[in-house]
């Protein structure tokens, strides 16, 4: 029920490639700033908006909807005997409570983070309770932590509204029933989200204060996610270990629940630091530096000619540029060797080249994420690189990039 960290860099622009004395054109300057992308709609039912801000009920909401109906139905029906299958509406009753606590638990988010400025691209409630999606945005330790902690304190403002309430109740009442469980629910929703790690809301004390330390906030981030795992592991000992020790089986339902809630926080916390790793390696991620060397010739050039170049520049790759300098494919140097050597002077070059896909050419000082979001946009697995001049120095290959940010290697084309 946290929000995503992330800021918002200025993403560099292609440099324009100055004149030379030939009348032979270079590749126009285009700019790497990403495009703005309409957001995918969530898999889910739509329900509207609130304030402006989509909110989406996942198909999986009505999984644990059916679970806690077929749960807590049962426990109704002990309680109130001859109700009979109405136990089940009021247990289907508490799961929607449930699910307004969570909206609002998520709206208590998405309005903190609007009066920063940030937009919200949608609330979700699904099958762990819900998350609040944003768009990119500049962050701070200051702010970041009164967004994630905006949700716990609704829940806090929640438990103490309905415990006013029960006061003004009879209790043995179904209504006395709904309203005593709706208190506990906020109240076990609250303290359970700023426990300090993440994915929980917590986490982001421990996130601020180490970017606050360090002035990094995936230092933060990996740190408030190691914090998270110690969480899974007091958890699990928590459930098992006091029944052990006074020489008690542990409850099995418990255990599954606190089994199955550990497993979600793990793979949450592990996803969190593994992304924050990722973006520490960005900043050490460029064109330049990853690219293989190449040179241009002229898409009209002979095959021989090729050879004569590439047996002057051993491992260097070719890359055709057309009429107006643009970057165009690639040699392919088993084709080139495969044409017939009484051929080789009048086949153009194009013959044994693979095309690149439109405007797949990135300037070699590109670097970090705006590399990365501009790579995503253009077609093919296969880039020229171009200096400031325009004239290309080498070819990036996309799971070269990738092989860079994750550490892991790519798979082959």
């Amino acid at each position: 029920m946290g929000h995503p960290g992330g800021q918002d860099p200025r993403p560099p622009r292609r440099p324009a490639p100055r004149g030379r004395a030939s009348r032979r054109r270079r590749p126009a300057p285009v700019s790497t700033t990403p495009k703005p992308v309409r957001a995918q709609p969530a898999p889910g039912l739509s329900l509207g908006r609130i304030l402006g801000i989509p909110v989406v009920l996942a198909w999986s909401w009505f999984v644990i909807t059916v679970i806690i109906a077929l749960v807590f139905g049962p426990r109704v029906a002990a309680a109130f005997p001859g109700i009979g299958a109405g136990s089940y509406l009021v247990a289907l009753g508490y799961a929607l409570l449930l699910a307004v606590s969570v909206l609002l638990h998520e709206l208590a988010h998405a309005l903190t983070a609007r009066a920063f400025g940030w937009p919200t691209t949608r609330i979700v409630l699904n099958l762990w309770g819900g998350h609040t999606q944003f768009a990119t945005y500049n962050a701070s330790p200051g702010r970041s932590l009164l967004v994630a902690l905006a949700g716990p304190a609704a829940n806090f403002l929640l438990a103490a509204l309905g415990w006013g309430v029960l006061q003004l109740m009879e209790s043995g009442s179904v209504a006395y029933l709904l309203a005593t469980i709706l208190v506990w629910a906020n109240l076990l929703l609250a303290v359970f989200n700023v426990l300090p790690g993440l994915p929980l809301d917590g986490g982001r004390l421990v996130e601020s204060a180490v970017w606050k330390a360090t002035g990094s906030q995936e230092r933060g981030t990996i740190a408030a996610g190691w914090a998270g795992r110690v969480i899974v592991v007091l958890l699990l000992l928590a459930v098992v270990g006091p029944p052990l020790l006074q020489g008690r089986s542990p409850d099995l339902t418990i255990i599954v629940i606190a089994v199955v809630m550990g497993a979600f926080l793990w793979m949450g916390a592990s996803a969190v630091i593994e992304n924050a790793r990722m973006r520490l390696r960005l900043p050490e991620i460029s064109a330049g530096r990853l690219q293989h060397r190449a040179v241009g010739l002229p898409s009209g050039t002979s095959v021989l000619a090729a050879r004569r170049l590439l047996r002057e520049n051993p491992g260097t790759v070719v890359v055709l540029t057309g009429a107006a300098g643009i970057p165009e494919a690639v040699v392919d140097e088993t084709a080139l060797l495969a044409v017939p050597d009484d051929v080789a002077d009048t086949t153009p070059v194009s013959a044994a080249a693979r095309r690149l896909g439109a405007g797949a050419y990135v300037p070699e000082n590109a670097e970090g994420q705006e590399l990365v979001q501009f790579l995503a946009r253009l077609e093919g697995s296969e880039y020229a690189v171009i200096d400031r001049r325009g004239a290309v120095t080498g070819v990036l290959h996309q799971r070269t990039v990738v092989q860079a940010i994750t550490g892991k290697s790519a798979p082959g084309p």
